[in-house]
């Protein structure tokens, strides 16, 4: 029972497809776990961002509180200022 010739080229055509599609499927994956490495530390930047950026808001909205308060005693200033001039002119 031995082969005959037709068997063993389809035989020797298989193998070699089988071969090129596993070196194949090596190179794919390695190829993909290459873009996943870049895609996760595309991700960190992204988040280091985001916290960045959570850190700015943070000391705007601070700033800006702070800015509030200032405002607040100013306009308490001004309108004591512009009762003072009011009773000075009254006085006159």
């Amino acid at each position: 029972m031995l082969m005959n010739t037709v068997e063993q080229i389809l035989v020797i055509i298989l193998a070699s497809a089988l071969a090129v599609f596993l070196v194949l499927a090596i190179v794919i994956a390695s190829q993909i776990i290459r873009l996943m490495k870049t895609l996760q530390n595309v991700a960190d930047k992204a988040q280091e961002f985001v916290d960045s950026a959570e850190k700015t808001a943070e000391l705007v909205k601070s700033a800006v509180g702070q800015l509030s308060v200032v405002h607040f005693f100013q306009n308490i200033l001004e309108m004591i200022q512009k009762r003072t001039k009011k009773d000075d002119n009254k006085g006159e």
